[in-house]
């Protein structure tokens, strides 16, 4: 299967040279690299979330697979949907499904679905893959898209249930595989309010604490909507043996537009 760009053109230009352009202006390229086990990566317009992303990327030494976990907007397809095989075409060029890496995942995770058709038409994912491809051109994904559900023990679970495969399956890989969490925080509400919501969920995660994650956004009414990619990011890298977290950059959308009434939070950790 072929997957065709869904938002090049409107989250990001979709010419090789503007996309380029787009990228190049969201860089930190003098921000010291290093092996990473998991980012955590927003996923809106390159020109709202883009330096936060570039500031994740610019940080981070490119691995043989990424293993990009993200929201299902559209509700399409299965609840909890890897993709096994195919090729993503991009502006920047094709990448190429991990499929022994997919493969293995899926057979150990009695939660996730083969299925293709719930990211045919995900930004969440998508979005990321022109900044790893601005780095590298010899890696390959591994995209997973996880539908919504309300923060609780019963989901958490779900999300502990994969995380633990990827860490299964990756342990035992000789090739190096960053795991890539998706989300952005806070939806529509005032610069002050994104702010402490935002960080007590950043709060969370830099304690690599998904159940602590979940309960902030139960809490609090947090609209952050991959807070479930980020449980499973969190899950597997703890399996993996993380042992710290930074924030690279926290912005909202007011940043860029200078209306503070209404934002959305963007922000970027890397585990290692």
């Amino acid at each position: 299967m072929i997957r065709r760009p869904a938002v090049a053109g409107q989250f990001y230009s979709g010419s090789v040279s503007g996309l380029k352009e787009q990228v190049e202006s969201c860089l930190d390229l003098n921000a010291e690299r290093f092996d990473a086990l998991g980012v955590v990566s927003p996923h809106a317009g390159l020109m709202y979330s883009g330096p936060v992303a570039g500031a994740v990327y610019s940080r981070i030494n490119m691995p043989d697979t990424f293993v990009i976990l993200g929201p299902n907007h559209h509700g399409l397809g299965a609840d909890f949907g890897i993709m096994t095989e195919g090729i993503w075409n991009m502006p920047f060029g094709d990448v190429r499904v991990d499929s022994m890496l997919a493969r293995e995942i899926f057979k150990n995770c009695g939660s996730l679905e083969e299925d293709p058709f719930g990211q045919e038409r995900e930004h969440s994912l998508e979005v990321q893959v022109p900044f790893m491809q601005y780095f590298s051109d010899s890696f390959q994904i591994v995209p997973i898209a996880l539908r919504h559900y309300s923060p609780d023990e019963g989901f958490l679970g779900v999300c502990e249930d994969i995380g633990n495969a990827i860490a299964s399956v990756v342990s035992k890989v000789d090739s190096r595989v960053v795991i890539v969490a998706s989300t952005d925080f806070t939806h529509y509400q005032p610069q002050e309010v994104a702010e402490e919501n935002d960080h007590a969920a950043l709060d969370a995660i830099l304690s690599l604490d998904a159940g602590a994650l979940f309960k902030e956004v139960s809490s609090r009414g947090i609209s952050m909507c991959g807070y479930a990619p980020v449980a499973v990011m969190l899950t597997a890298c703890k399996g993996l043996g993380a042992s710290r977290a930074e924030l690279v950059k926290y912005l909202t959308s007011g940043d860029t537009t200078g209306d503070y009434s209404a934002v959305v939070g963007y922000g970027g950790v890397v585990v290692r």
